[in-house]
């Protein structure tokens, strides 16, 4: 005879852990939205500068930027929890001495804010 737990539906609401690592995984809904939007855009590029004109009008919609900016939260909610959660998976060190964790998520926020320097400079001549 074996000991089988039974669980309802909301049983990770008990747990703020659980609630959040179900947030984090969440955040891939509003990223695949962007995606899709984005593989549109290239859809409508190919067919021509009519379509490419229509996918730029239904991209200024207001439900349209509401559900990008949504994207751009999750996807900065989840690099937040990532780097976070990154040295403890994989601690660094130089000799034989640990990075400590602050640095590492510094660096990493840090990798980002030279992404977006270097996309700015590129795209829009910003910086």
């Amino acid at each position: 005879m074996s000991y089988k737990p039974v669980l309802g539906r909301t049983w990770w609401l008990k747990n703020p852990a659980f609630k959040a690592y179900m947030l984090r995984e969440a955040t891939v809904l509003p990223l695949t939205f962007f995606i899709l939007c984005m593989l549109a855009g290239i859809y409508s590029l190919l067919r021509g500068e009519a379509s490419w004109l229509n996918w730029v009008a239904v991209m200024g919609n207001p439900l349209v930027l509401a559900l990008n900016a949504l994207a751009l939260l999750a996807s900065l909610y989840h690099a937040a929890t990532f780097f976070v959660l990154f040295p403890r998976v994989m601690p660094i060190r130089l000799g034989d001495k640990k990075v400590p964790d602050n640095l590492i998520v510094a660096g990493q926020w840090a990798g980002v804010a030279g992404v977006f320097v270097l996309a700015s400079w590129i795209f829009w001549g910003v910086l």
